[in-house]
């Protein structure tokens, strides 16, 4: 179990909500003053926020003279400094005439009314997605969040009711709308500890779709949750990295599963755990775990006897080597594992060490996401359980749909009407705040 205490944070386990003791004054002082964190983005003009191909590709405002939609996206503008944004830029009390001159029913200034509240509500989602990005691994470029205006209004549009969609945040995550809110809350009581932290946080939400289907693991929680259509259909514990080989902050699309997988053994795992092992058991260690040295890490390596090894030189990492795990009831991947292949060499994958899904504090991995219920999570995305035909290993099977899988690390995030609080397992938060706020190294109390 793990009961440090990370920049303030109060001695309590890993994944589990905690309560911050307190956080870096330095950074805290700087955050309660600074200017936004980003400005709005440069006007778009009239004729780039209306690129839906069609009126029906844009929200209506005034639909039966209904202002409920325009009174709350003037709300939200006013106070876009709670999403680092500059609230001047966006000209709400130009936007509140129009809206009142609409009131009177005349159709020209309804649409001029309209053309103006979808140019504002193109620019604030803009500027809401915008480096939504940094700080995440890209690995396929397209899950990066969108910003065209035509998609933005067309999104609007097709929501039953706009005034809830405007009002509850439905174009972003759904954590989003509750961190903005306890960030506001944060700011009335004066508490910047929890300031800093929700603002910190709110940035990291950002990167996460408002809808579809896909995985989001949260490191910082060891939690895996599958979402459909916006909504959580289901969850489970994970193991994560340990602190020696945090888990990456990344987006990907799971494309395959791999049935009776080997386990390729990167070189520093080989060095740290296997090789040591060798020395004091001897070479039957390798066979007893079920090991194979290859020659290299080419596709057409070929298998080397272990003897001609000294293994005391790969423990003290002087050589390296190649050593691949055949699939079997021991093998470090368990039946199966989700590739999205990544310069980082992580994927989810099963387990065959259950126990360590019992701990608080689950930071066992190299970096891997180690899943408590590998064969439902394939039932989810593929539709049935898989079972590998035979022995016959890293039995490859094709999503119909690559799936998305977000590997995010969320500190705060909103539970309800509380803001649940997760322990700093890699340290990011004093290093994102610092970063963030240009200050030098934080004192914690």
């Amino acid at each position: 179990m793990l009961t440090r205490t990370v920049f303030g944070w109060s001695s309590m386990p890993a994944g589990r909500p905690v309560r911050p003791a307190g956080f870096a004054l330095a950074a805290l002082a700087v955050l309660a003053t600074a200017q936004p964190a980003h400005a709005a983005p440069a006007a778009i003009g009239a004729s780039a926020a209306l690129a839906a191909p069609n009126d029906a590709a844009k929200p209506d405002w005034f639909a039966q003279g209904d202002t409920r939609a325009a009174e709350a996206l003037i709300d939200l503008l006013e106070t876009s400094a709670l999403d680092g944004l500059n609230p001047s830029k966006f000209s709400t009390g130009h936007l509140t005439r129009a809206m009142r001159r609409a009131e009177s029913g005349d159709v020209d200034n309804i649409r001029l009314a309209n053309r103006k509240f979808n140019e504002a509500f193109a620019r604030y989602v803009t500027g809401l997605r915008a480096n939504a990005a940094e700080g995440w691994l890209l690995v396929d470029g397209q899950l990066a969040p969108r910003t065209g205006a035509g998609m933005i209004l067309a999104g609007a549009a097709r929501a039953g009711d706009l005034a809830a969609y405007v009002r509850d945040m439905g174009y972003m995550h759904s954590s989003y709308a509750g961190l903005r809110q306890h960030l506001r809350n944060a700011i009335d009581s004066g508490d910047r500890q929890t300031e800093a932290l929700v603002r910190l946080n709110m940035q990291r939400v950002r990167m996460l779709p408002a809808s579809g289907r896909y995985i989001l693991v949260n490191a910082a929680a060891q939690r895996l949750q599958m979402v459909d259509d916006g909504r959580v259909v289901g969850e489970m514990k994970v193991v994560v990295g340990k602190q020696k080989y945090p888990t990456p902050v990344m987006a990907a699309y799971i494309r395959y599963a791999a049935l009776n997988p080997y386990w390729e053994v990167p070189s520093d795992l080989a060095a740290e755990r296997i090789a040591p092992n060798v020395v004091s058991e001897g070479l039957g260690y390798l066979k007893k775990h079920g090991y194979v040295l290859l020659s290299d890490w080419g596709a057409n390596a070929a298998v080397v006897d272990p003897s001609t090894i000294d293994w005391q030189a790969v423990a003290d990492g002087k050589i390296q080597v190649r050593l691949r795990q055949n699939p079997g009831p021991g093998n470090s991947m368990g039946r199966m594992k989700f590739m999205f292949p990544n310069t980082q060499g992580v994927y989810l994958h099963d387990t065959p060490d259950k126990k360590l899904l019992k701990e608080d504090a689950r930071l066992f991995s190299g970096g891997c996401v180690r899943l408590e219920d590998a064969p439902r999570l394939s039932k989810w995305m593929f539709g049935k359980t898989l079972n590998p035909k035979g022995a016959e290993p890293d039995q490859r099977v094709d999503l119909p749909e690559p799936v998305p899988v977000y590997i995010a690390y969320l500190t705060a995030l909103p539970d309800g009407e509380r803001l649940a609080l997760y322990e700093d397992i890699y340290g990011r938060d004093e290093a994102a705040l610092v970063e963030m706020q240009g200050v030098g190294k934080l004192a914690a109390f």
